[in-house]
């Protein structure tokens, strides 16, 4: 007999991306009433984050002024929100308590990257994860880490600190990086604006889908 959603480790997990996503939802709302601009560029970078735009997001940030804490705390923030909707449903349609067809094709599609790239960080352990988390390559991120740490069967404790630390190490090095371009060369604004370009077009195809579903 299964135990209730919220009583598996997956399930406290999603509760938690949606706690962390109406605490999002409160911090924007109040900054749209304030500050519209901040309002925006935080809706903006969550959106590219969505679609795997961690540079992107980090870019966004700095180019608005936003300052070293801010911008780390915020961007590791929107990762481990994406990582708790992302990891916990797939793990709950895995193991059918959730039962959609448009997600279970979602999960399909994951999980065939994932065991691509498994071998990869399977020799490594925990310092494998790590690195494949940390690292700027298209296919890596935490997103992936975690589904990845869930196939290999390592520990739920092990994979989030694996898949989280690596995450705010490659944000510290991206922010840092950005910075100091920022302070050297007056065209790192084009420099964000091509990364966010790219992030977006990258995933043009998950966007169309997502606004206007699919093509008839």
């Amino acid at each position: 007999m299964k135990q209730k959603l919220f009583y598996t480790n997956e399930g406290r997990i999603l509760l938690t991306g949606i706690l962390l996503s109406l605490l999002l939802l409160i911090v924007i709302g109040y900054f749209a009433t304030i500050d519209i601009e901040i309002a925006k560029t935080l809706g903006l970078t969550f959106f590219v984050h969505s679609f795997g735009g961690r540079a992107a997001g980090i870019g966004l940030c700095i180019m608005n002024g936003f300052g070293p804490v801010v911008t780390i705390v915020y961007n590791f923030y929107l990762e481990a929100l994406i990582v708790c909707f992302t990891y916990s449903i797939f793990v709950l349609t895995t193991n059918n308590y959730i039962k959609v067809i448009w997600v279970t094709n979602l999960i399909e599609r994951l999980t065939q990257k994932a065991v691509e790239q498994k071998d990869k960080v399977e020799s490594y352990g925990w310092i494998g994860l790590f690195l494949f988390v940390m690292l700027p390559l298209p296919v890596t991120g935490p997103v992936m880490g975690s589904v990845i740490g869930y196939m290999l069967k390592v520990n739920l404790f092990k994979n989030f600190s694996a898949t989280g630390s690596g995450t705010f190490a490659a944000i510290v090095v991206w922010f840092f990086c950005f910075d100091f371009l920022e302070q050297r060369f007056h065209v790192i604004q084009y420099v964000f604006a091509g990364i966010v370009i790219l992030a977006l077009l990258s995933r043009r195809k998950a966007i169309i889908k997502f606004f206007f579903g699919k093509k008839s």
